[in-house]
């Protein structure tokens, strides 16, 4: 009996992630520190077959990771996942070695010149590179994927699989692979027209229930009011379109004391990573001479669409929500009081998919022009990770900083990771709109020192007093 190929097409939250790849590429990745001493020869090159090794064992975790994207001809329906007929680890799984000194400085500039690359369509969408040259045999390693593969939890879901438990795990012997044929035009076709009467079929049951249907429009309104008919945020020098070259910076938190910060002010650990960007733009703006006073600046934070955080598919299940954030303010615990305040009211709102209520072309065209009057020039991400201490290839995972993208006018984005009771940041800047992001991130690092200081003194001063 003949088994025809399953049909894997891109959903529309997909679709609309990968629509504005050909001006801003979507790649998004993560940073990471090992402890690399038993990834180095005793000459300190590194065991690149050792790695590539490690990462082959785990390919029958990641489908992705052996599939392209194939666009089919007019007609045929939208584009989809196909095996790739030839996959070679080598294109995927490299070194480069860090100029002398390998410093942090040295890291970034070098992580930043990896993403500046484009992935190749015609390859599988992703790449691993470890960057030796540190201190004390410590190595990078930078992994990065187009955000059409993974959104920010599936992502780290796709971390998790390349990574150990514990330092004696015994490798495990690559299972057999046998790429699936591409799907035919005939198969295609009819996957295309089966689905365009299911789609059908969905419009024409909403027309038989018009009441739901209003109300399913009344209650995605003020989601759609708040992304694109709000009061648009204040003219500054970050609202900037923006070009191919970033600069990175990092901030490092302890996730116990972030933890007790969110508690002490009815906030969570989200909020104050916004009260933390919300500093580091304060002190940024401030050094330029820019008025900050009464200024509300507005900022998007992605909802995840998953139900469960822990499991489901890769591929990209979120929607955003804008949060203004006041920098007019001088004391950082009233303005985190202030975010939880803002940031509980908007979670309330019922949320759609973009990718469902924007999928035509036109539609997508308005929606740009709707997004850059709104001058939203800054988006965050912060993602829960494994809080046990991970490995690769029997070396010790140290840290982890996740490397957002940006488009349009988004010139910043700032991206969290808790891991292994860190609560590490990594902000993403456009060069030419952040040429001077090692303020922001002074400012953003002061931030979160100074909430921890006031917490624990405050804490400290409750205790004595009961």
């Amino acid at each position: 009996m003949l088994v025809r190929p399953a049909v894997d097409r891109l959903t529309a939250e997909d679709r609309l992630i990968l629509w504005p790849d050909e001006l801003w590429p979507q790649d998004v990745g993560v940073l990471s520190v090992l402890d690399g001493g038993g990834l180095l020869e005793s000459d300190g090159r590194f065991r690149i077959e050792v790695a590539r090794k490690a990462i082959e064992a785990r390919l029958h975790l990641l489908p992705r990771f052996r599939q392209t994207l194939y666009l089919p001809r007019r007609g045929l329906g939208g584009p989809l996942w196909v095996d790739a007929p030839h996959f070679d680890l080598r294109d995927h799984v490299q070194v480069a070695q860090l100029p002398i000194p390998g410093d942090e400085a040295q890291l970034l500039q070098t992580t930043e010149q990896l993403r500046r690359r484009r992935l190749d369509r015609s390859r599988p969408l992703w790449e691993a590179w470890f960057l030796p040259g540190l201190p004390d045999n410590r190595i990078g390693m930078f992994v990065r994927l187009h955000h059409v593969v993974a959104d920010g939890m599936a992502g780290v879901a796709t971390l998790g699989a390349l990574l150990d438990a514990g330092a004696d795990v015994t490798p495990a012997l690559p299972q057999p692979w046998t790429p699936a044929p591409r799907p035919n035009a005939r198969d295609l076709l009819a996957d295309n027209l089966r689905r365009q009467m299911n789609e059908l079929g969905g419009w024409v049951a909403r027309l038989g229930r018009p009441v739901d249907t209003v109300r399913r429009i009344e209650a995605a309104w003020p989601a759609m009011r708040e992304l694109f008919a709000e009061k648009p945020g204040p003219r500054t020098s970050l609202d900037h379109v923006i070009g191919p070259r970033r600069t990175l910076g990092l901030i490092r938190g302890n996730l116990q004391v972030t933890e007790q910060i969110a508690h002490a002010h009815a906030a969570t650990v989200n909020d104050v990573l916004l009260a933390v960007i919300a500093g580091g733009l304060q002190a940024l703006l401030h050094s330029r001479g820019e008025r900050i006073e009464d200024v509300r600046l507005p900022i998007y934070v992605p909802v995840s669409l998953r139900r469960d955080r822990a499991a489901g598919p890769a591929g990209n299940l979120i929607t955003q929500m804008v949060v203004p954030l006041s920098l007019g303010i001088t004391d950082p615990a009233r303005r985190l009081r202030e975010i939880a305040t803002e940031t509980a009211r908007r979670k309330s709102i019922t949320r759609p998919s973009l990718g469902t209520m924007f999928h035509g072309r036109v539609t997508r065209l308005v929606m740009l022009k709707l997004i850059a009057r709104q001058r939203v020039n800054v988006v965050t991400a912060d993602l829960p990770g494994p809080q046990q201490p991970l490995y690769f290839a029997g070396s010790q995972l140290l840290e982890i900083f996740p490397l957002v993208n940006l488009l349009g006018n988004e010139s910043l984005g700032v991206g969290a990771l808790s891991y292994a009771g860190q609560f590490n940041l990594m902000a993403v800047g456009d060069t030419d709109a952040y040429p001077d992001i090692e303020v922001f991130v002074a400012g953003a690092q002061d931030e979160l020192r100074t909430l921890g200081a006031s917490t624990t003194a405050s804490e400290a001063a409750s205790t004595e007093a009961s």
